[in-house]
C-alpha cells in the first residue's frame, strides 16, 4: 500500500497539498533556483557555522524579535539544548508539558536518556493547557514548554489571551516559558498577532525550516544572546556543527521569502476546505464524521471518519489511481475500534480548489467506501 500511495502521488494531477519530503530528488534541487533572488551566492559557503548560517540566524533573529538565533541541524537537538540550558540556569531539571508533546510522542525519551531532563505531563486533554491547570500543578517545574500548535491534537492553539495567562501562570511559579514552534509561523492569522509579539511571550522559541517553510531540514533556537551563546557550545558538543550546511540554509531563506509571505492565506483557505469537507461528508450520509478543529487554526487539521484505517486508505489510493485527485494523501491512522483520522494540510496547490471542488471530490471518496 505504501508503494502504491506513493506511485498515486507522483501522478496525481490534483493534491492539497505536495510537501518537499513527496518530491523527487531533481524536484528538490529546483528549490535553490530561487536562491539567486534571496541570497548573494557570489559569497564564500560556510565552514562550521558562519556566513550564510550567521545570516539566517540573523534573519530569525529579527523576525521573531529576539536577541539573536542559533541554527542546528535538527528540531530534536535544538530543544534538547535550550532545555538543558535552563535547567542550569534555573536549578531544576524538571520539563512541564503536555501529554501529546512531540518529545514525548515521537523523541524515544530524548529528554530523560540523552539530556538528564525529567518530563512531567500537566494534561494529557486534546488542547492546550490551562492557566489553572499551571497553578496548580503539584510539583515543581524549572520550565514550561508549550507546542504551538499542539500536532497530535489537531494543530490546535488556545485563543491569544488564554495563551497570556498561561504563561503568567508558568511565570507566577518562577518558571521559564519555552515554545515548541515547530510550526509557530503558522499561528499569526490566529492569533492576530505578528510573530514577535508571540514569540516574545516566551523565553526561548525553536522553529523548523521543512515544516511549514518547505525548506531542505533544519531548525533555529532563538532567545536572549547569553542563551543562544550557550547553546552552541551545547551544540558542538551534540555533533551538531556541521561543517558545511549551505543548502540546507539556502533552502531555508527561500522558505522564508516565498512560503513565510502565502501562509496567512493557506490557513485562510484551509477554513474553506475544511467547511467543504464537512458539508460533503454530512450530503454522502456518512454516519458520523468529524473535522477538527471545524475552523482550522493554521493550515493543518484532522479529519476522523468511522471506518477502520486501511479500507479508508484503500478508498483514498484509489481515488488517486482512477481520478488523479488525492483528496486525502496522507496515512489514515486508527483512532479506535472501527475509527481512523487523517492530517490535511493546505498549501499552494489548495488554492485552486473551491469548495465545490472538495465537495466533489468527498462525493466521489465515500462512494468506494463499504455500504455507501
Amino acid at each position: 500500500m505504501r508503494e502504491r500511495r506513493r506511485a498515486a502521488f507522483a501522478k496525481a494531477g490534483r493534491v492539497l497539498c505536495r510537501p518537499g519530503f513527496r518530491r523527487t530528488v531533481r524536484e528538490r534541487l529546483a528549490v535553490l533556483d530561487a536562491a539567486p533572488g534571496v541570497y548573494d551566492l557570489d559569497r564564500y559557503s560556510d565552514i562550521y557555522g558562519d556566513g550564510i548560517v550567521e545570516d539566517l540566524e540573523r534573519r530569525v533573529a529579527d523576525l521573531l524579535g529576539t536577541e539573536a538565533a542559533a541554527f542546528f541541524p535538527t528540531g530534536t537537538m535544538a530543544q534538547q539544548v535550550a532545555l538543558r540550558c535552563w535547567a542550569g540556569r534555573t536549578g531544576n531539571p524538571t520539563v512541564a508539558l503536555h501529554a501529546l508533546a512531540h518529545p514525548e510522542v515521537h523523541e524515544r525519551h530524548a529528554f530523560s536518556q540523552v539530556s538528564g531532563l525529567r518530563p512531567v505531563r500537566v494534561t494529557g486533554e486534546p488542547r492546550l493547557p490551562t492557566a489553572a491547570e499551571i497553578r496548580d500543578f503539584p510539583e515543581p517545574f524549572g520550565t514550561l514548554m508549550l507546542e504551538l500548535p499542539l500536532r497530535d491534537a489537531g494543530f490546535v492553539l488556545p485563543a491569544w489571551e488564554e495563551l497570556t495567562e498561561v504563561v503568567e501562570a508558568a511565570r507566577e511559579r518562577d518558571a521559564v516559558v519555552h515554545f515548541d514552534g515547530a510550526r509557530l509561523w503558522e499561528c499569526t492569522l490566529h492569533f492576530g498577532r505578528p510573530l514577535a509579539e508571540i514569540a516574545g511571550l516566551a523565553d526561548s522559541v525553536y522553529v523548523s525550516f521543512y515544516k511549514s517553510l518547505d525548506g531542505f531540514g533544519g531548525a533555529a533556537l532563538a532567545g536572549p544572546r547569553t542563551l543562544v551563546e550557550e547553546a552552541r557550545t551545547w551544540r558542538h558538543r551534540y555533533g551538531g556543527t556541521v561543517y558545511q550546511q549551505f543548502p540546507t540554509v539556502l533552502s531555508a531563506l527561500v522558505g522564508l521569502e516565498r512560503e513565510l509571505p502565502r501562509l496567512p492565506e493557506y490557513v485562510r483557505h484551509a477554513r474553506v476546505v475544511a467547511a467543504a469537507l464537512r458539508e460533503g461528508l454530512t450530503e454522502a450520509g456518512v454516519p458520523w464524521a468529524r473535522v477538527h478543529p471545524e475552523e482550522p487554526h493554521t493550515n493543518e487539521f484532522r479529519v476522523w471518519l468511522p471506518y477502520d484505517a486501511d479500507v479508508l486508505m484503500e478508498a483514498a489510493v484509489s481515488q488517486a489511481e482512477e481520478t488523479g485527485t488525492f483528496l486525502f494523501a496522507d496515512a489514515w491512522d486508527r483512532g479506535g475500534p472501527g475509527l481512523a483520522f487523517t492530517e490535511v494540510s493546505v498549501r499552494a496547490e489548495g488554492l485552486d480548489w473551491t469548495a465545490d471542488d472538495v465537495r466533489a471530490a468527498v462525493a466521489d471518496f465515500t462512494r468506494r467506501l463499504p455500504g455507501a
